[in-house]
């Protein structure tokens, strides 16, 4: 939250000190706060009079994307940035992104709407993900990837990097099970884990 405070003062050029920040739920909160800030309701949220800004930082891209159409235009979208996020040269990042402290994009990469990077995960050159895609802490994206919509690559997951003539491409809505090596394509809609990564059956 913290990151959020800082992203809206620097969208606005306004001291943070200026800003309100809210946790939101879609239904009636059971409780009033989250370490120390209000827990309110999207209802409430959007009752609420002045600028409204959002981001929406649940792991679900499915999810994700189904809270970004309750909220529709009544609230403009935040990227949330943190300080130490590094972003190199010639990227397109879409609306509403999430990237966490210690996250990377290198060079030359191509990012969908709503895609969230967490703790310690890089996308290398040349990739192109889609929307609504999740990066667990500590996913190694290496160069020449291709991710669909929806998919989500769990913890400390690697993926092998592809070449500009045929980039490693992950299906959308698949699912890359925690510490995977993938070393071939993964099709849509399929979950695969292990070392070198298998799909999953059953």
């Amino acid at each position: 939250m913290p990151y959020v405070r800082t992203s809206v003062a620097r969208t606005l050029g306004v001291s943070g000190t200026d800003v309100e920040v809210y946790f939101v739920e879609t239904a009636e909160p059971a409780r009033d706060e989250v370490n120390g800030y209000p827990l309110i309701s999207l209802d409430r949220f959007l009752r609420m009079r002045g600028r409204l800004f959002f981001n929406v930082a649940v792991g679900s891209g499915r999810d994700r994307e189904t809270m970004v159409l309750q909220v529709g235009t009544a609230a403009q979208v935040l990227p949330v940035h943190a300080p130490q996020a590094i972003f190199l040269d010639n990227n397109s990042i879409g609306i509403g992104s999430i990237c966490c402290p210690n996250s990377m994009v290198t060079s030359n990469v191509t990012i969908g709407r709503f895609f969230q990077a967490n703790i310690y995960s890089y996308v290398a050159h040349d990739c192109c993900i889609g929307d609504f895609v999740t990066f667990a802490p500590g996913v190694r994206c290496n160069g020449h990837v291709h991710i669909g919509d929806y998919a989500y690559i769990g913890t400390n997951a690697i993926l092998r990097h592809g070449t500009q003539e045929r980039p490693l491409r992950i299906g959308a809505r698949a699912v890359v099970g925690m510490g995977a090596v993938v070393t071939k394509d993964v099709p849509e809609g399929t979950t695969v884990v292990g070392n070198p990564a298998k799909q999953m059956m059953g």
